[in-house]
């Protein structure tokens, strides 16, 4: 296998990239200065390096704890529970959250062979027990068929586990401001109705 070949094979293997767009990228890369591309592959590698898992969150920090967990003006009696590290980036962006998260490290998938002891779940428990200050846990899963079997199994773990002290919620779900009723699927429309409220 050639080089361009090999690059080609492992920029296709990266999510949302197909053999063609790995192609593009390839012979792209092929025509810049190598200056550029050693800087790409220095990025790479420092990501590689130096990213971890917070040991509190499993947020991706070069400092442990991350950011977010080290902030004392966040809330912790609030825990928001997401998929993927990437996940916390767009609630941050809503500028509406203060709390903290945790991020499970996928979701369940018994079809792909993934099941609760492949998540971060027993660290979840683990931050409720011994007198927490934690109030309430969002669970922010992805509205796919994954995230809601993950955010049910959540549910009941953690109504059993916190003896009610701690408020287990789920995000509401529904239609994206801007969208259209006509182009959205039944299940939308069927949770945006559930999740319907008083205007203001």
């Amino acid at each position: 296998m050639s080089v361009i070949d090999e690059l080609t094979t492992e920029l296709a293997k990266l999510p949302g990239i197909g053999r063609k767009t790995a192609t593009r990228l390839t012979y792209h890369l092929l025509k810049q200065p190598a200056v550029a591309v050693e800087r790409l592959a220095r990025a790479i590698r420092a990501v590689s390096e130096r990213v971890t898992p917070c040991s509190v969150c499993g947020n991706l920090t070069e400092q442990d704890p991350c950011a977010i967990c080290a902030d004392q003006r966040r809330d912790p009696r609030l825990v928001c529970v997401v998929e993927e590290a990437s996940d916390i980036g767009a609630i941050e962006r809503s500028g509406e959250y203060r709390g903290r998260y945790h991020v499970l490290g996928g979701h369940l998938s018994p079809l792909d062979g993934i099941g609760p002891d492949d998540l971060r779940v027993e660290p979840l428990l683990a931050r409720l027990r011994n007198g927490s200050a934690v109030r309430e846990v969002i669970l922010a899963t992805n509205p796919s068929m994954e995230g809601e079997v993950t955010a049910t199994y959540l549910r009941g773990l953690l109504e059993g586990a916190t003896t009610g002290n701690v408020r287990v919620t789920r995000i509401a779900l529904g239609l994206p401001v801007g969208g259209d009723l006509e182009y959205a699927d039944g299940v939308t429309i069927a949770r945006a109705l559930a999740a319907r409220r008083e205007m203001a």
